[in-house]
């Protein structure tokens, strides 16, 4: 994230150039246009001071320390070059010494209050300095007040341009900047609260262990003792494996925490065969060249999970138990898309969401989507949700492969 005192030192650069090429502008038109008795010397020897500290300082801002000071100090050469040129060039009688104000209002947007205190400071001694030493102006065509009003008024014109195209750029900065520090605060939030859920899954595992035991232990006793139909064996045999399933994923659940890399890979296949085992009444379409064989980390198999579970439950919703799946590589990217056959959305409320706890179902705990969100933003990922042809929704993602390919 770009800091705001680095927008604000590139800004500053950006206007330094505009007021080197304006003094020098207004030298050439007042002594040669205006006839204005200037000392050439002072006034050159200034504009050339600036325009060789805004090169050092264009070279250099990437490697400048972005705090206050720094900024400050770039303002005080600033006040002192503008001070010695509205010295030179008339004193109180310069209608540019309100120039001043421009570097006063900069500060203001965009240092802490005592560093804006102090540029205010330099500003209203470097004004005070020019008055009491300054040059008065001698020749020219014109009389003094003509000048002094033509003066003003190009000062207005400057002062204008100055205040809405640099003043409205470090606003932005800060506004992009405010977003970004209010993403970042949801999304501690939000991964302190899957830390907390972690935490509690794991103590829960544990009480479940025993009983999903105990009922696995049972059913193979019934299957052993002989059911009354083939039927009922196979709902059995289904109930077994089911149990078996859960078993395992509250050992995982119950396991220390342990690193991505070091957590057992998952294939595609056998997420899709977990997937059909649980919600065997929702038919699934695949697109025939998908890389079933590619290990991933586990944390895309449960986002994959996530989005068929949703899918099937906006089906079921909608009396249309269908679901389209399309997954596939592409330069080196995994890009997945779950398409459903649901009411929809409404573009209104499209956000998928992003905080723990907060789901669109009825029955939903609002756990799955942002685990999903955590998974994605870890490995550098995108997801996104569109609206299908016809009916229904399109949720899919895009995750780096380098970052989720994991070997066997």
């Amino acid at each position: 994230m770009e800091t705001r005192d680095t927008s604000f030192l590139r800004t500053l650069c950006s206007l330094r150039w505009l007021a080197t090429a304006g003094q020098a502008a207004t030298i050439l038109v007042a002594t040669w246009l205006l006839g204005l008795e200037l000392p050439q010397e002072p006034l050159w020897a200034g504009v050339a001071v600036l325009a060789l500290f805004n090169l050092y300082v264009q070279l250099r801002v990437h490697d400048t320390d972005p705090a206050p000071v720094t900024a400050f100090g770039h303002i005080l050469v600033d006040v002192t070059v503008l001070t010695w040129m509205v010295g030179w060039s008339g004193g109180i009688a310069n209608p540019f010494g309100s120039l001043f104000l421009i570097l006063i209002a900069l500060a203001a947007l965009a240092l802490p209050l005592r560093w804006t205190h102090a540029v205010a400071a330099a500003c209203v001694a470097g004004y005070a300095l020019s008055a009491v030493f300054g040059l008065p102006l001698k020749g020219g065509y014109f009389d003094t007040m003509s000048l002094h009003l033509w003066g003003a008024a190009a000062n207005f014109l400057l002062s204008s341009v100055v205040v809405l195209v640099f003043s409205t750029r470090l606003a932005a900065a800060l506004r992009e900047r405010e977003n970004q520090l209010a993403m970042l605060r949801e999304r501690f939030v939000r991964n302190e609260g899957i830390v907390a859920l972690a935490t509690h899954a794991a103590s829960v595992a544990h009480e479940l262990n025993t009983p999903l035991a105990t009922m696995t232990l049972l059913t193979d006793d019934i299957v052993e003792q002989g059911a009354a139909t083939p039927e009922m064996r196979d709902d059995l045999e289904t109930l077994r494996e089911l149990l078996v399933q859960c078993r395992e994923k509250v050992l995982a659940l119950a396991a220390p925490a342990q690193g991505a890399g070091s957590r057992a890979p998952v294939s595609i296949a056998s997420v899709l065969e977990q997937w059909r085992l649980v919600r065997p009444t929702i038919q699934l379409r695949r697109n025939p060249d998908a890389p079933l064989q590619l290990k991933l980390d586990p944390g895309i198999g449960h986002l994959l999970q996530v989005l068929l579970n949703n899918a099937a439950d906006a089906g079921e919703h909608a009396g249309r138990a269908q679901i389209d799946l399309d997954i596939r590589i592409h330069e080196g990217q995994l890009y997945g898309e779950v398409r459903d056959y649901g009411p929809g959305f409404n573009a209104n409320d499209a956000a998928l969401p992003g905080t723990l706890f907060n789901s669109g179902k009825s029955n939903g705990m609002g756990v799955g989507l942002a685990l999903s969100h955590a998974t994605i933003e870890r490995l550098h990922g995108e997801l996104w949700m569109r609206p299908a042809e016809g009916q229904g929704a399109r949720v899919g993602f895009r995750l780096p492969l380098n970052n989720i390919e994991v070997s066997p």
